[in-house]
């Protein structure tokens, strides 16, 4: 039986920019390159999930635009269970990339729909929470609702792992119920987590840190880092859903980053397991 994830958190509408170098206060910088993509965390992470090999439900909320409705139509088209993601008047959430030559990105998102995921979307959704054996949690929610779902799989058994990206408010609201953390070096030390195995910080070309361990970095060439943190929680996830320790989890998301650094666009670059396999195999 294949392993089953419950994805709670945002859906976004891309629009990725390229350009030579992040524009100084007052100046002003011409993209070389403009492109359109599905994207949020939670987005992404389904659907990296969903590509090797889990049976996926995403739970969040759209707007009642076309970004909306072409969101639902590109999750349902890769299999993900969307039957508890909601319509909701207004605009769906944005995000908008901004990639520089040097391959650093910086990413300015707007809530949209995001904004008004709450605790009765996870009350809503709490049977295939409950059934699921990992639930991924990120903070492009609000914290109340990451909670909830939270405490929900923890009743329930179910794994979590939260991606605590951007750092919410409250987010001892989910903390609280003992999550397995995926961080940025940033995140780990604004949320002053002591070391353990259950704190995995991601350090980008340095590889990731496991408790004492570091497991390195695969080689790649970076055209894109958009999602490379979304590729490695959705691949760490299945991971150990499918029985490995965390080190050797954070090696399988390691390879997974590989992959999605080599390719433009967020959801557009998550690997299959084949091409994760590939990487494990020959180390690039």
């Amino acid at each position: 039986m294949a392993v089953r994830i419950a994805c709670f958190g945002s859906m976004n509408h891309d629009l990725t920019l390229w350009v030579p170098h992040p524009p100084a206060p007052d100046e002003t910088v011409r993209a070389h390159r403009v492109a359109e993509f599905i994207g949020g965390k939670g987005a992404n992470q389904a659907i990296a999930a969903r590509r090797l090999g889990a049976e996926v439900a995403m739970i969040g909320r759209v707007g009642t635009d076309s970004s909306g409705a072409e969101i639902v139509e590109q999750l349902r088209a890769e299999g993900i269970d969307t039957t508890h993601v909601v319509p909701t008047t207004g605009p769906t959430g944005r995000a908008v990339p901004i990639v520089s030559d040097d391959g650093e990105v910086s990413i300015i998102i707007v809530a949209g729909a995001n904004g008004a995921v709450g605790p009765s979307d996870a009350e809503d959704a709490a049977e295939v929470i409950a059934a699921a054996d990992v639930l991924l949690l990120q903070g492009e929610v609000a914290a109340p609702a990451s909670g909830r779902a939270a405490a929900i799989a923890a009743d329930a058994g179910t794994l979590v792992v939260f991606n605590a990206a951007p750092v919410p408010d409250r987010s001892d609201l989910v903390l609280q119920h003992d999550p397995i953390v995926v961080v940025n070096s940033h995140e780990a030390l604004e949320l002053r987590l002591d070391s353990s195995d259950r704190v995995i910080v991601t350090l980008g070309s340095a590889g990731v840190q496991v408790g004492e361990v570091r497991v390195g970095a695969f080689s790649a060439d970076t055209i894109d880092p958009t999602g490379a943190g979304d590729s490695f929680v959705g691949a760490f996830a299945l991971a150990l859903a499918e029985g490995a320790d965390a080190v050797e989890a954070a090696r399988v998301g390691a390879a997974a980053g590989a992959h999605t650094v080599s390719v433009a666009g967020a959801s557009t670059s998550m690997p299959t397991r084949a091409q994760v396999d590939a990487i494990l195999d020959t180390g690039h």
